[in-house]
């Protein structure tokens, strides 16, 4: 019956060494011959373990949402809006105007006519969300206002708001565990991301940084046969608006892509034109974007987009009534392409332009994580090198394997034989802990590196409470086996505290800790976690399998 638990036992620790050891070292594919080699077992671990930023290389940015420009903007649109609703109501206003500076935000519309002030507010609450601003009214005009405290939670759900689109964004790139957090105080509106083995820190930023917002316009002038009205300077465009851009009309530049030319929208303006405002549907209506070749070019693309139901359904509206009549697509302020309408059209469209592969992807990307709400300013830029990286590394495993060179020798010297059944279960928790990395995709930083350290360290102190007890039992004359069962039985209650204590310190770096010190927290959870089994069932079976047989033990070497 012992032999039979002793093979149980053994075979528990053999199973999980091999399964540990292919997650470290083996292919995540088949094997070949050159996995076996030393080069190929090298390449294999620097596949399998996911790498930091301090220790592969990659980007590290610091940006800020520029929340009072997203308020600011805020602002000037729910004024347009409420200036629309109501003269869609036939209601009587004049223009109205804005107050968004020095932390004060307020949006005010003229009345006309006393009498009708509440059927102005009624009209503009059916299309304007003024939920959160503060509402006063004269026999004049009607103000709303934004308090300090509804500001703040703005400017709070703007980051949020930016930190689940950059994260949509920077997804695309394949970069393991990129690390993206707010940083600083609520107010600060301060990102950190770091992406390591990110080769191209300026294509990070491009990307991350666009506002892709996209709209379906109406255009001002001309209907199918006759061209669409347009203008060759913006004055001429200000000048049939009789000088001033009202709220129902935008001007806006008509504009050329060539990207495979190397040049952008801005290099080519063909001409202005005017358009009607609001959008007929916009990007939040978007359900779908793909890139698309032209036919013709080999790096020739344009974009295809399909629309959700609601949208569909306004733009098949819109476009069954408007047959002939010219509708822009609008790209962050500039007019991509304005066809005319040939009949009515309900979820799809697309943007013209010669778009590369990588530009046209690029841009579907963004469109379909959506337009930030505020732009970005980049407060901080550093790049790590791979070398530095690797000198890192290289640091790190020296440290590693001189802590671990030291302790054998202590073990081996101190408690001589029984010494090798510790370094034995030392070796396996540091290769089972890297293998836990590998299982649940943790990246290894240099501060984790630090943490499998300590993670010796706590394995080792545990074979020395064991072998500590075991010799108290010794001393006392109780006999060898009976002693080495004694002080694995008394130890492990010791053992299990210390080691409890650890783990909810390092769970509280985890769940309040930046990046590294999470990579810290994570190595040494799992080296603890794993110890139980490494320092108590592994050495326990070693020191089975030396009294195997054996009914009477007169010495052993401790």
């Amino acid at each position: 019956m012992k032999n039979t638990s002793l093979l149980i036992r053994t075979a528990i620790i053999a199973v999980i060494t091999l399964i540990g050891a292919y997650l470290v070292f083996g292919p995540r594919e088949s094997f070949t011959a050159n996995d076996f080699s030393l080069d190929g077992i090298k390449a294999n671990l620097a596949k399998n373990i996911n790498l930091g930023l301090d220790l592969k290389g990659g980007s590290h940015l610091v940006m800020r949402v520029k929340v009072d420009d997203y308020l600011k903007t805020l602002t000037t649109n729910n004024k347009d809006a409420a200036l629309n609703a109501a003269k869609e109501a036939q209601l009587p206003v004049g223009e109205g105007s804005i107050v968004a500076d020095n932390k004060n935000y307020a949006v005010t519309v003229n009345v006309t006519d006393a009498a009708k002030v509440q059927d102005v507010i009624d009209a503009v609450k059916k299309k304007v969300d003024f939920n959160v601003w503060t509402e006063s009214r004269t026999d004049s005009a009607i103000t709303w206002t934004l308090s300090s405290q509804q500001q703040k939670l703005l400017g709070k759900q703007a980051v949020e708001q930016s930190l689940k689109i950059i994260e949509s964004r920077i997804n695309s790139f394949g970069v393991k565990e990129p690390t993206l957090q707010k940083i600083g105080s609520e107010e600060s509106g301060q990102i950190l991301l770091q992406m390591p083995g990110m080769e191209d820190p300026e294509r990070v930023k491009d990307l991350i940084g666009k506002d892709a917002k996209l709209e379906l316009m109406k255009v001002v002038g001309g209907t199918n046969p006759a061209p669409m009205t347009t203008y060759k300077t913006k004055e001429e465009a200000l000048a049939s608006l009789g000088g001033t851009v009202p709220s129902n009309r935008r001007v806006l530049p008509l504009v050329e892509r060539d990207d495979a030319a190397k040049t952008t929208p801005d290099d080519k303006p063909k001409s202005w034109v005017v358009l009607e405002s609001p959008a007929i549907v916009d990007g939040s209506e978007l359900r779908d974007a793909t890139p698309a070749p032209r036919t013709g070019g080999n790096d020739d693309y344009q974009i295809s987009f399909s629309l959700k139901p609601a949208g569909a359904a306004k733009f098949g509206d819109w476009t069954g009534k408007n047959i002939g009549a010219y509708m822009a697509v609008v790209l962050d302020e500039k007019v991509k392409s304005a066809p005319f309408i040939k009949s009515q059209i309900f979820d799809s469209g697309q943007i013209d332009g010669r778009f590369t592969k990588t530009s046209a992807e690029d841009l579907v990307l963004t469109l379909k994580s959506g337009a930030l709400p505020a732009r970005l300013e980049y407060q901080e830029e550093r790049t790590v090198g791979p070398s530095l990286g690797a000198d890192s590394i290289r640091s790190g495993v020296a440290a590693s394997l001189g802590g671990l060179a030291l302790v054998v020798l202590f073990m081996l010297f101190y408690y001589r034989g029984s010494g090798v059944n510790a370094v034995v279960a030392l070796l396996l928790n540091m290769l089972l802990t890297i293998a836990a990395l590998v299982v649940f995709k943790s990246t290894l930083t240099l501060p984790g590196i630090a943490g499998l350290i300590l993670g010796i360290g706590m394995a080792v102190d545990s074979n020395v409470l064991i072998f500590e007890r075991i010799r108290e039992e010794l001393r006392l004359g109780i006999p060898v086996l009976q002693s080495v069962g004694e002080g694995f039985s008394r130890a492990f209650i010791t053992i299990i505290d210390t080691h409890i204590t650890t783990i909810i310190s390092s769970l509280i770096l985890f769940m309040y800790g930046s990046g590294p010190i999470k990579g810290f927290a994570v190595t040494l959870i799992l080296g603890l976690l794993i110890n139980l089994f490494s320092a108590v069932f592994v050495s326990r079976t070693i020191f089975m399998w030396v009294f195997n047989g054996k009914e009477k033990v007169e010495k052993m070497s401790i």
